[in-house]
């Protein structure tokens, strides 16, 4: 499913109407439709609710649902941010039919409308429908009013198509902004929901289909929602006749006296995801760790100083034959040593690599990528790092962020954290659904490393080894949510859960075939 930005929204809605001849007031019926049906579904006996408009069209959807409303016995009272010459054609259509079903709007200059916003707190359930998609600017007047009201009044709350205050393509607050517990927006997924302030206020969301044409919504844009079937289809078969070097052989440049456990956690997802070998090369302390715990891993001793690698250990590493990727940096440390160390191999690696962690840190001071293809796998943290930003810069527009990411190193980045983003040059973005909060624990970003590794070994490419691997690593973590608890699950559980993972994306691919 591909995500539209404002402009493209708009645009589709121009082409709906001018070639298909699908007029803006048959899209706000829908859309009007689509919200009061939700409506239904959070308060199935009809109630107290009240539908807040703006002056635009999304006060246009905002009227159909309180005329809905009351059709089907709902107490509905309609406060509106504008004055009644202000509303817009559409809108103001959309009103006087809602006025003859018995539905008596409240405006901004009524004298009523101060003491309607206090009163909030004693409906049932709010409908947000004061600002659309188009809004931009600090929000000012009326519709700041009305969205202070809205969140004092404690009420829950369904916004129509964007949490009124939230910039749609950024996430961004404009000032202020509705707190909805649901919001249903339409036709497609918009930026606002993956990023920025967006991702809690936009609370449970859902797409409804308002009639837009199939071709219109297939058309390519600069990013594209994660799903089952599209990530099934791009996961490597496994052959009947294969052998264990058919399947991938991973190795894993991770750990130090201190941090013996990434290596570890990277190993078994590699192990988990399906790579036929794995190789563990480690200073001797992560070496006897990962023999205790897994004894499937082939094990490399490095030389080591001061419990890190020492960067002799450069010349053992570009020796190991038989490999075909390499995951470099969980728990290596970010000592002066390691860094000459990846210095050294770096210079002259020719496998494709998952970049994370320490090897991501190793980066932002200086040590050059290796000349092959990247897995950029930063949180927000070390992509504050590597691009000298701000954390807070970067999750106020995190679509831009990779973009200005893959832009400067030219390799495929992933961006973790939820509602994770992969991009890559002259392709467009690749946005997450899978995953919960538990998924914020010690290790599971090793994990996430294990499986794209894994991906890389068996011949995918850069792009589709990140979607599949952060789709991929967010069901299992959906999967330890269900069957073990939605928080304290740790990362070791979450790379067992990936075969279990792996059938579920599988069998939902076939499903939908």
């Amino acid at each position: 499913m591909w995500i539209a930005t404002s402009d493209h929204c708009r645009k589709i809605d121009r082409q709906t109407s001018e070639n298909y001849g699908i007029s803006s007031t048959v899209l706000m019926e829908r859309a009007g439709l689509a919200v009061f049906e939700v409506v239904q579904q959070t308060m199935p006996e009809p109630g107290k609710i009240t539908v807040v408009c703006g002056k635009g069209n999304n006060g246009g959807d905002g009227f159909v649902v309180a005329r809905l409303a009351r059709d089907f016995g709902y107490h509905v009272e309609c406060l509106v941010t504008a004055t009644e010459t202000e509303l817009r054609a559409e809108a103001a259509d959309a009103m006087r039919s809602a006025h003859s079903h018995g539905v008596v709007p409240v405006f901004s200059d009524d004298a009523r409308w101060a003491r309607k916003l206090e009163m909030l707190g004693t409906r049932e359930l709010i409908v947000d429908a004061v600002l659309g998609i188009s809004a931009s600017g600090d929000l000012k007047g009326a519709a700041r009013e009305a969205i202070e009201a809205i969140n004092r009044s404690g009420v829950p709350v369904i916004a129509v198509d964007v949490p009124s205050g939230i910039h749609c393509d950024s996430g961004e607050e404009l000032g202020d902004s509705v707190w909805a517990l649901r919001t249903v927006t339409f036709g497609q997924p918009k930026p606002f929901l993956f990023q920025g302030t967006g991702i809690e206020h936009s609370g449970y969301w859902s797409v409804s289909d308002i009639g837009i044409p199939r071709q219109l919504l297939s058309e390519p844009t600069e990013a594209r929602l994660l799903d089952g079937p599209y990530i099934g289809h791009l996961l490597p078969e496994r052959l009947r006749g294969c052998h264990k070097g058919d399947n991938g052989s991973v190795l894993v440049v991770a750990g130090s006296t201190r941090y013996r456990g990434a290596a570890i956690l990277s190993a078994r997802a590699a192990l988990r995801a399906g790579a036929g070998l794995v190789t563990v090369a480690g200073v001797p302390d992560v070496c006897r760790a990962v023999s205790a715990a897994l004894p499937e891993a082939i094990l490399v001793p490095l030389p080591e100083r001061d419990g890190v690698v020492d960067p002799a250990a450069a010349e053992v590493l570009l020796n190991i034959p038989k490999i075909h990727s390499a995951i470099f940096g969980p728990g290596l440390s970010h000592d002066a040593s390691v860094l000459e160390f990846l210095d050294r191999v770096w210079r002259h690696w020719t496998l494709p690599s998952v970049i994370d962690a320490d090897a991501l840190n190793a980066v932002s001071a200086g040590v050059r990528l290796p000349d092959t293809e990247c897995v950029l796998t930063p949180h927000s943290g070390e992509m504050s790092r590597l691009l000298q930003l701000s954390i807070a810069e970067i999750e106020s527009d995190r679509f831009q962020t990779v973009r200005q990411a893959v832009e400067h190193f030219g390799q495929c980045v992933l961006l973790k954290g939820p509602y994770s983003l992969a991009g890559m040059p002259e392709h467009p973005l690749m946005v997450n659904c899978t995953g919960n909060p538990g998924l914020a624990v010690g290790g599971a970003g090793d994990v996430l490393s294990g499986i794209i590794g894994t991906l890389l070994a068996q011949c995918v490419g850069a792009l589709d080894a990140a979607a599949c691997g952060m789709y991929w690593h967010g069901a299992a973590g959906d999967l330890c949510a269900e069957e073990i608890g939605p928080v304290g699950f740790l990362a070791s559980e979450l790379a067992d859960r990936l075969p279990q993972a792996r059938r579920n994306i599988i069998n939902a691919c076939l499903g939908a075939s």
